[in-house]
């Protein structure tokens, strides 16, 4: 990391389990950027991230003191998902800019208040979505902004992943729905549905089931599926699930009626389009071999954090701009909206539409 300058753009980190040690390494990519402040409700817990990650910066419990550093340009908050709310709005009132770990917030409304914060207050906001970073996935979106696909007609993604009953355990937060705001779809695909919205643009219905299959002890689901209506007419299914042994790589399919990809983490499984044209045999070789990584399906920590990094740099030039990021607080707020809705549908068993 850089020593401090003036050119340096500094961020608190709030919160610091797990995923905090995703975003220090993702910063250390970051050109200009550095980590100021790191802030917890357990400063053992700050003091070990620092200790293992060998960062020189204050540590504390004192969020009001790190939102004061004048040496502090931005947050991340990286608390648990329910409690995004608080620090992000006190973020926003101290005029800090703010990143906060997906998702946004647990409910529509919830977002609506981190956003209307930012927003009074004249700062940035920017949702973690890295699978918007993909390679892969970067591709898939011009193909469809294109119009290769013709008709697009169905969409579908699958998060089927492994979470053992230790992961539930161990946790706290984890597995509550006030804190987690749901299971399989609201904490892990989560970033299947953003992309599906980031595709394939508003959803107008949805009718969904879901169930806790193999998990004791939890509050929320760890099996979900659900159907959608897009806007555009085409139809979209989503399957998540923290059940499935050994569990595996995420995947995301667009097809139409002049073409099918489908995309496996970040490798191309399929790329067939009429007519073929040189870019589809590029986008065939250049990702003829497959990475085969896991994309944490089994191990959470096993995530890499390129596109943690990518979208941190991108926040940081957006702010240096005064332009939007890639993925701001309303981008980061759609993917809650929906799975809020295949909630609802999941409990009342009827489809629920969508006003847009």
């Amino acid at each position: 990391m850089a020593d401090s300058g003036a050119n340096d753009f500094g961020f608190a980190i709030i919160g610091c389990g797990m995923i905090a040690r995703f975003h220090v390494r993702a910063l250390a990519e970051v050109p200009g950027a550095r980590i100021a402040a790191l802030v917890s409700r357990n400063l053992d817990n700050a003091k070990k991230l620092a200790a293992d990650l060998s960062l020189d910066c204050p540590t504390t419990t004192d969020l009001s003191a790190a939102l004061a550093r004048p040496d502090v340009q931005a947050v991340i908050v990286t608390t648990p998902s329910g409690a995004h709310l608080e620090p992000a709005v006190a973020a926003a009132n101290a005029g800090k800019h703010v990143v906060v770990e997906k998702p946004l917030e647990i409910t529509a409304e919830r977002c609506d208040r981190i956003i209307e914060a930012c927003d009074r207050n004249g700062v940035q906001l920017c949702t973690i979505f890295p699978s918007r970073f993909g390679d892969a996935n970067l591709t898939l979106k011009t193909a469809v902004d294109a119009g290769r696909f013709g008709r697009i007609t169905l969409a579908e993604t699958t998060c089927k992943w492994q979470r053992p009953q230790s992961y539930y355990d161990q946790g706290g937060w984890k597995g509550t729905q006030a804190l987690d705001g749901g299971g399989a779809l609201m904490n892990q695909a989560i970033h299947n549905v953003d992309l599906l919205l980031w595709l394939m643009g508003p959803v107008t219905h949805v009718t969904g089931f879901t169930a806790t299959l193999a998990h004791e002890r939890i509050e929320v689901e760890d099996t979900a599926v659900a159907c959608l209506r897009f806007a555009g007419g085409a139809l979209g299914v989503i399957q998540a699930t923290t059940s499935v042994y050994p569990g595996l790589p995420k995947t995301i399919a667009i097809h139409g009626d002049h073409g099918t990809a489908v995309i496996e983490q970040d490798d191309v499984l399929r790329w067939d389009f009429t007519p073929e044209t040189a870019e589809d045999r590029a986008v065939k070789e250049r990702f003829a071999r497959k990475g085969g990584a896991s994309g944490g399906a089994s191990d959470p920590a096993a995530i890499s954090h390129q596109g943690h990094a990518r979208q941190l740099a991108d926040f940081v030039r957006a702010v240096r701009r005064g332009v939007k990021p890639f993925v701001d607080g309303r981008e980061g707020r759609r993917s809650v909206e929906v799975i809020e809705a295949i909630y609802r549908s999941a409990r009342t068993g009827r489809t629920v539409e969508l006003i847009h």
